[in-house]
């Protein structure tokens, strides 16, 4: 029997079922019941098709042409029951239109016919898609067996399209599982990249050992060790001594703590330093950890070794600036009181010589005094320039000048041992710096070249133009600097207090040759100039110290910025002058004022600015000058002089400190000079001439 429905059909139906449904709307092939589509306008055949159908499939029942098409849109059959002659469509229209339909055109169509048995129907029949005939009246055992064959085709056919989609799903699943494992492995691969590119990048190594020994030789796992230390992990796993041997020795000691503390706590710190291979010394922290087994039994050391050498630095930077600026504001407070009592001692000294005609052995000890004084004054005025406090004058300068000054001053003092080469040309770019604060530096440095070589030797003076970047292990701001080297061929620095003899107060001098003030205030200099000193040492070979001075703009003081405010023509005093002093210190108020009036001034004394004030503020035409301190309980020097300039814009005034930071008197009146405590008699008249029109004896 010709019949047109193939297994090869079957891709079809995967991608379109018959039925007009897809494949994912499939019931499950153990719930689901096929459908056959009987078609006859004669509803007791229709019956009689159900009641011997029934037990085979589920009969879905049209009666007629266009019903069965409209019922073949919703549903899916396994086989169509198609009586021949019918109104309206008949059977061959209706097979024509379900063949031309594409969910409809592979089910499997029955012709049911009473009559056309002929072969020329039949053909036709064959034509237009039909797979057998079925004549009525129909023998019911042969048309379910008819039925029940294709029936057995069509769930056969869905199963094994059922199991192929099973198997499609199974198989992209198992695809997408597989694309995202190897997702995850790409995504682990990177990770550990990302991890190993970060170790390689940070100044650190990582390491395991398995003897629970602290200072063990460790196994080296990752990190940038090549950089760290200077050698490969080979070189460690070859020589088990390796890393111990290269601790420092003063911080071995500390190591052997390590094993208590690890047992203990089940972690330690270690921080020490550690010789790299090209010999240099750097500050490694390590963190150690035991790693235990499942039976919490410790059995492998794990840990970090950090690179912290440049934290050190900065931490050592931190202390030593700490230190200079607790020293600077030690210095500050205690210069005030200084400077008091070295004023009144030098002032009281001098109206000893005037006023008692002294005789040769006590003039000797009024200058032994004085001498003694002015040193005492000249060490308050080192101190304060190591603190930083001290008042710069600085302006261009040319410094292959300061040949000639400074050999005539350090020639005799060198003596013949010592051989003295300045090797400053005239390509040196100029300097913005003090020159008076510069020579003195100079002095302090080349006297400590003289006395590093008692047996005599050579001092170099040379100059060098330096350009620093950004990024610089001077500490300075970029640009471009004079560099003034004093080299000698002395006993050297060792170099464990190289970096202490900047400190003040520190010495390798026996006691008595030296305060340990020299280094300390040239460094103070330098930071205050906006430079640096950079100190370099070989024990039995000589010293090279260098003074690191910023480069001037080529523009001496007449050419540089607008010119200051003109200061007011200080006004003619007649007759002899009344002077308010002002002063909070009893005894060099005393001397200041028998000094004034040693030199036929009239003065009156006020112990304090209010006082000052109360005086003013009774009898303000009375004084020609006012004198006053600047520090000073409640009223400061300074609001004195502008109570008195309210009154009356030009009165003249001087302001006498015994503070080294002048920063404060920035602000003091216009025309105002500032006079530093220790002052000479001479110095103080100086000051009240260059304020007023008076004739002094």
């Amino acid at each position: 029997m010709p019949v047109n429905f193939m297994p090869d059909d079957v891709p079809d139906w995967k991608a379109k079922p018959a039925g007009g449904l897809a494949a994912e709307q499939l019931v499950p092939f153990g719930d689901y019941r096929p459908k056959v589509l009987a078609v006859d306008d004669d509803p007791r055949n229709l019956l009689a098709i159900e009641v011997v159908l029934e037990s085979v499939a589920d009969v879905v029942t049209a009666r007629s042409g266009e019903e069965a098409l409209r019922l073949l849109l919703k549903e899916e059959f396994a086989v169509i029951l198609l009586d021949v002659f019918m109104p309206g469509l008949d059977g061959y229209e209706t097979a024509r239109l379900l063949r031309q339909r594409k969910q409809s055109k592979r089910i499997p169509i029955i012709f049911l016919t009473a009559i056309n048995k002929e072969d020329a129907h039949m053909l036709r029949g064959y034509d237009m898609g039909a797979v057998d005939y079925v004549f009525k009246p129909f023998e019911p055992t042969i048309l379910k067996s008819k039925v029940a064959v294709f029936v057995d085709l069509f769930n056969k056919t869905r199963e094994i399209r059922e199991k192929a989609d099973l198997e499609q799903r199974l198989l992209e699943q198992n695809l997408k599982a597989n694309a995202e494992k190897l997702q995850v492995e790409q995504a682990l691969r990177q990770s550990e990249e990302r991890q190993a590119l970060i170790l390689r990048s940070l100044p650190l190594a990582v390491y395991v050992s398995e003897r629970l020994v602290a200072g063990a030789s460790p196994h080296f796992i990752g990190g940038d060790l090549k950089n760290l230390t200077g050698f490969d992990s080979t070189a460690f796993d070859a020589d088990p001594n390796l890393w111990t041997s290269r601790v420092h020795p003063d911080d071995k000691p500390s190591l052997g703590n390590l094993a208590g503390t690890l047992d203990a706590s089940g972690a330690a710190v270690a921080q020490y330093r550690w010789q790299c291979a090209d010999g240099s010394y750097k500050h490694f922290l390590n963190h150690i950890i035991l790693l235990k087994d499942a039976e919490g039994v410790a059995t492998t050391v794990a840990g970090t070794v950090l690179d912290v050498t440049d934290r050190r630095e900065l931490e050592d930077q931190l202390i030593q600036a700490q230190k200079m600026d607790a020293i600077g504001k030690l210095t500050g407070g205690i210069a005030h009181d200084f400077n008091n009592l070295l004023a009144s001692i030098l002032g009281g000294l001098k109206l000893i010589e005037r006023r008692m005609q002294p005789t040769e052995e006590v003039q000797n000890i009024i200058n032994l005094t004085r001498h003694a004084a002015e040193q005492g004054a000249g060490l308050i005025s080192r101190m304060l320039t190591f603190s930083r406090r001290q008042q710069l004058d600085p302006d261009v300068l040319h410094l292959s000048d300061l040949a000639a000054n400074i050999n005539g001053l350090l020639g005799p003092a060198l003596g013949g041992l010592i051989r003295m080469n300045w090797r400053v040309e005239d390509d040196i770019w100029p300097a913005f710096v003090d020159s008076r604060q510069l020579e003195l530096a100079l002095m302090n440095l080349i006297i400590n070249a003289r006395d590093a070589m008692p047996d005599g030797g050579t001092i170099t003076v040379r100059g060098e133009n330096q350009t620093l970047s950004i990024d610089n292990s001077a500490n300075l701001p970029a640009g471009d600097y004079v560099v003034m080297v004093v080299e000698d061929t002395g006993c050297g620095i060792p170099a464990d207090i190289i970096e202490r003899v900047i400190e003040p107060f520190f010495t390798t001098k026996d006691v008595g040759k030296g305060t340990g003030l020299g280094l300390s205030t040239v460094y103070g200099f330098a930071r205050q100039s906006g430079g640096t000193l950079k100190i370099a040492s070989c024990l039995d070979r000589g010293t090279q110290i260098g003074l690191w001075l910023p480069r001037s703009d080529l523009k001496g003081r007449q050419e540089r910025g607008p010119r200051l405010p003109a200061v007011p023509k200080a006004p003619t005093i007649h007759g002899t002058a009344v002077i308010l002093l002002v002063d909070d210190s009893s005894s060099l108020l005393a001397t200041t004022a028998a000094l004034l009036r040693d030199s036929e001034f009239q003065v009156v004394c006020a112990g304090g600015g209010a006082e000052a004030l109360a005086i003013l503020e009774k009898d303000p035409d009375r004084f020609d000058l006012i004198i006053t301190d600047f520090a000073m309980p409640i009223v400061s020097g300074v609001e004195v002089v502008r109570f008195a300039r309210n009154l009356r814009s030009d009165w003249p005034a001087i302001i006498i400190t015994g503070y080294g930071d002048l920063t404060a008197l920035g602000a003091r009146p216009t025309g105002v000079p500032v006079l530093s405590k220790p002052f000479t008699e001479e110095e103080l008249l100086g000051a009240i001439r260059s304020v007023t029109s008076s004739r002094i004896p």
